[in-house]
């Protein structure tokens, strides 16, 4: 693991879901739905949170075959139905954020929830003024782990993806999304080091949660 971050980051791009908020009781219920209604076993939520990694779009035609489609519109009538209201922050979230813009940091967020989705969480908990940038599932050619939507991200500022740019996630897509656009990784995850996916895909600093990493910007800002 590497501790060179110089130089001081220009641009932070944040991960959303259960990085900046946690919705894995709304992603394990819709997907327990749609697995009930294709006549599949249901998932523990331990399973949810190691199987729900990619873009939808690319997740459930491995899962469902050319039902994909109805199986996407099945998750997506319970998701709508109880995302908002169940969104819950990230403890330190509201803090970072604040102390960030306060800075002046370029924020974007990077998701492999669907653009509309993510926007619509977004606007509900009043946070459209942290952000200069929000990218999700479908916005870009291809979804993380590709580094697409990094550039489509980091294309209204001043800054190209690289050293400049702290890519933060919890789950091993962000960190090779942060690899593979060059980005620095970061994760916030309490999962151990064995759990955290190949060792190509290791982050550069991990912190259990948000108010660890704002112990780290707090300090080099």
């Amino acid at each position: 693991m590497r501790w060179d971050l110089s130089p001081v980051p220009r641009a932070i791009l944040f991960d959303w879901d259960n990085t900046l908020v946690d919705t894995w009781g709304v992603i394990h219920e819709s997907m327990n739905v749609t697995l009930r209604y294709m006549g599949r076993d249901q998932w523990t939520i331990e399973e949810t949170k190691k199987n729900v990694r990619k873009a939808l779009r690319e997740a459930f035609p491995d899962l469902f075959g050319d039902r994909w489609e109805e199986a996407r519109d099945v998750f997506y009538k319970r998701f709508h139905a109880i995302h908002l209201e169940r969104l819950e922050i990230k403890t330190g979230a509201f803090d970072l954020l604040e102390f960030l813009v306060k800075k002046q940091i370029f924020l974007g967020v990077v998701s492999n929830k669907s653009g509309c989705s993510l926007r619509s969480e977004v606007n509900y908990l009043g946070w459209s003024r942290y952000f200069r940038s929000l990218v999700g599932a479908s916005d870009a050619a291809r979804d993380k782990p590709a580094r697409d939507p990094v550039d489509l991200a980091l294309r209204s500022s001043e800054v190209n993806a690289g050293r400049e740019v702290w890519f933060v996630g919890d789950t091993d897509v962000d960190i090779q999304c942060a690899h593979t656009s060059g980005c620095v990784p970061i994760l916030i995850s309490e999962l151990s080091s064995e759990e955290r996916g190949p060792k190509d895909s290791r982050p550069e600093m991990t912190f259990t949660n948000l108010e660890g990493f704002m112990a780290l910007v707090s300090r080099r800002l």
